[in-house]
């Protein structure tokens, strides 16, 4: 079995790592790391397996097995489709991630970026497991917290875990997109969910001269980590951070679903294959061109307000093609914006603006040349 020492120790090892891994984190930052245990709100959690999610829990191995996994920087997957890892039983789970305990050292980026000083008010959109919230709760004190998340299992589960590690912030259920205007005006907004736009409420209960860090996604991922200011206007200006960052989006009503006929394989040749939708880099820059109704379903885009729909596959030769449908070539886009982007010298994320307000939302980047461009969100 573990001691606690061994747990101490471990614990003391991802602070570590984490700090190695940045340049620039603040110590406050990485005392909160090694201070706040994560092995309490992860007591089960998701390993895949085959194609198959396995819960995975002290049970399974000795508890120092466990807490290495725990302990170190990686994801791990809390829910699958709506089922806990508590609830899953023996038998491994066909489906997407739907809550999981975000990668330890993007959370140190995004709480380095919040900048939180003792006595802020903070919201925390997406309570999870609520490691975050504890992580908040130690850099500010639990009575200036407040987290919400969509499920009243997923609050009253993080609510029972943050009350045994010694915090007792505000959880409450409700639908991230509104906030939590009771406990409003906020010094700092965090999400810990992507949004293609910075909901309004979020705007409204933020203070002038607050922060909001939000991760902004596009229909191919490419995670954006924006960091706004808000202003005496109502407006919230800003950059975004270099890392990339694939959350999981905001739940709020239901998502689209695929388009009801795909496309056949085949079609046109394209110089521009399937590899490009799982770039990084290039993702970013692909999302501020597509309509915000496009959705991405593994190779496939479709865009349900009129029935598009684009589907690419590479070929073991190399080549690749795509099987268009519907009144607009989507991979057009694609190709277009690749194009530019290669142009342009593949022009980092940390490189642009963002700009949100009551009048619109947009995306700025002005080129070593003079030139500039804007894109809406």
């Amino acid at each position: 079995m573990t001691s606690v020492l061994d747990e101490q120790l471990l614990r003391i090892g991802l602070a570590s790592e984490i700090e190695r891994g940045s340049a620039v984190l603040s110590s406050r930052v990485v005392e909160a790391f090694l201070n706040v245990p994560r092995h309490p709100f992860v007591p089960v959690f998701f390993r895949e397996e085959g194609g198959l999610y396995r819960a995975w829990c002290a049970t399974d191995l000795a508890d120092s097995a466990r807490l290495r996994q725990v302990y170190t920087d990686r994801v791990l997957v809390t829910e699958v489709d709506g089922v806990h890892a508590e609830d899953a039983g023996l038998d491994g789970r066909k489906g997407a991630a739907t809550s999981s305990s975000t990668l330890p050292s993007l959370m140190a980026d995004m709480l380095d970026a919040l900048d939180v000083r003792p006595g802020d008010r903070v919201l925390e959109i997406g309570t999870g497991t609520g490691y975050n919230a504890a992580l908040l709760c130690h850099l500010v004190g639990a009575d200036h917290v407040t987290t919400v998340d969509r499920t009243e299992q997923l609050v009253t589960t993080a609510r029972v875990r943050l009350s045994e590690v010694g915090f007792e912030p505000t959880v409450v259920r409700a639908d991230g997109v509104a906030g939590c205007p009771g406990g409003a005006p906020y010094d700092r907004i965090i999400a810990t969910c992507s949004v293609r736009r910075i909901p309004q409420a979020w705007l409204d209960q933020c203070g002038p001269g607050g922060l909001i860090v939000a991760p902004i996604g596009g229909a191919l991922g490419g995670g954006a980590l924006a960091r706004l200011t808000k202003l005496p206007d109502g407006r919230a200006v800003g950059r975004f951070l270099h890392r990339p960052a694939g959350f999981m989006p905001l739940r709020s009503g239901d998502a689209p679903g695929p388009p009801a006929r795909e496309p056949r394989v085949g079609g046109r040749i394209t110089e521009v294959g399937a590899r490009v939708l799982d770039d990084y880099g290039f993702s970013f820059w692909a999302g501020l061109h597509l309509a915000p109704t496009i959705v991405r379903h593994g190779r496939t885009l479709h865009d349900p307000a009129d029935g598009s729909a684009a589907r690419v596959q590479d070929h073991p030769d190399g080549s690749s093609t795509v099987a268009v449908s519907g009144p607009r070539d989507l991979w057009q886009t694609i190709e277009t914006a690749y194009r530019t982007w290669l142009d342009r010298n593949r022009p980092r994320r940390e490189w642009f603006t963002v700009e949100t307000g009551p009048d619109g939302q947009s995306v700025g980047y002005a080129g070593p040349d003079g030139s500039s461009s804007r894109w809406k969100l």
